[in-house]
């Protein structure tokens, strides 16, 4: 069955959105009231290219939350159970957000530009609210905004030849989350070893949205050599290299979680003299152990991908949920990722997912599933 979007002025377009449509976008997704490529009409091929060359990926809707002021870093402590003391200028932290109760509302990249600048790169929800909201109570002198910022990723083991070719081989040195200000051609961006796969690549953030097309067509004509094309965030890859989506695997209005549940454990600092919105549930929930955890599975057959969340039972027992599943050419199988609850056999291995009324077999599997 095929649907269609429609283009509208409630929704945002990219500074690339013309030059994704140029290059043969055939779908998009919303993302942050963003229009969103979601493919380019040949999904083997987009996989392959992110698996054994470079893609270039229009991700300007993975918005930025700036906090700007004396007490950003203040504010950008609260907002995380992560401790920022030792974060440099330059460095990038992934940083688990949750609310009161200790549930996850978000899970951004934290990019530190300066003492009293930071950006928030959020996944799929309204964190410039809540962090404004925050700051304004404790009567900080920070202010919240979304700049005029739009990241384009480019992805694959051919990524690093390409930002070579752009911005010199210094960008080689670049460490994981590692970032600095830069120019193309005149054209201001912020360059950061980053992106959402485990192939490696870079993230351009422009800072610039009347010059998308431009960026858009230099990465292009960079890449050529390398056989780059257009593609989009890939749902198969993440899911074999165990990446959290937040929004799919952990949602707020839905199916919540805690950081413990997916593995986050290691990032929540209870010890050091911080605050931070959750401190007092996050100490209560570390004090036993979590209900629920995350899980990889493969599934017997070929289930429908239809498009939400579904039960997943033990026996008679509705144990938790898949958040999502797909078929893994690298595997030769089916594939998912979901919550279940802790009170399980640990050898345990009779799990059921229903979709649709119709019960699939799924085996316990190791995250990631491709090291």
């Amino acid at each position: 069955m095929t649907f269609s979007i429609g283009i509208g002025p409630n929704i945002r377009k990219s500074p690339y959105f013309d030059a994704t449509v140029r290059d043969g976008v055939k779908s998009f997704s919303v993302y942050n009231h963003m229009y969103i490529p979601a493919h380019f009409g040949d999904a083997d091929a987009e996989y392959d290219r992110l698996l054994n060359g470079v893609a270039m990926w229009d991700v300007a809707a993975q918005r930025q939350v700036q906090l700007l002021g004396p007490d950003a870093g203040k504010l950008a402590q609260y907002l995380t159970p992560r401790n920022l003391t030792n974060t440099k200028v330059g460095q990038g932290r992934y940083v688990p957000l949750c609310d009161h109760e200790g549930w996850i509302i978000n899970d951004p990249v934290l990019l530190k530009l300066a003492d009293d600048r930071y950006w928030l790169s959020v996944a799929d929800s309204d964190i410039h609210l809540w962090a404004a909201a925050l700051g304004r109570e404790k009567g900080w002198d920070v202010a919240v905004s979304e700049p005029d910022v739009s990241p384009l990723a480019i992805q694959g083991p051919k990524a690093e030849d390409v930002a070579a070719k752009l911005f010199g081989d210094r960008v080689r040195a670049f460490r994981n989350f590692g970032f600095e200000e830069a120019t193309l051609a005149g054209i201001p961006l912020v360059l950061a070893r980053s992106g959402w796969s485990k192939q490696g690549g870079f993230e351009l953030y422009l800072q610039d949205h009347t010059r998308g097309a431009e960026l858009w067509d230099r990465v292009k004509e960079a890449g050529a050599a390398f056989d780059i094309g257009p593609g989009a965030p890939n749902d198969v890859e993440r899911l074999e290299s165990g990446l959290i989506s937040y929004g799919a695997d952990m949602r707020w209005q839905t199916y919540r979680t805690t950081p413990f549940e997916m593995g986050f454990g290691a990032l929540i600092d209870l010890e050091a003299d911080i605050d931070f919105v959750g401190r007092a549930a996050l100490t209560r929930l570390a004090a036993s152990r979590p209900k629920r955890r995350r899980v990889g599975l493969t599934i017997d057959g070929f289930p429908p991908l239809v498009g939400h969340p579904v039960p997943l039972f033990h026996g008679d027992i509705e144990a938790g949920f898949v958040s999502e599943w797909a078929y893994s050419k690298r595997l030769g199988i089916m594939i998912a990722v979901g919550v279940v609850g802790t009170d399980l056999p640990v050898s345990s291995d009779a799990f059921t997912i229903l979709i649709d009324g119709t019960p699939y077999s799924a085996q316990e599997s190791d995250i990631p599933f491709v090291a």
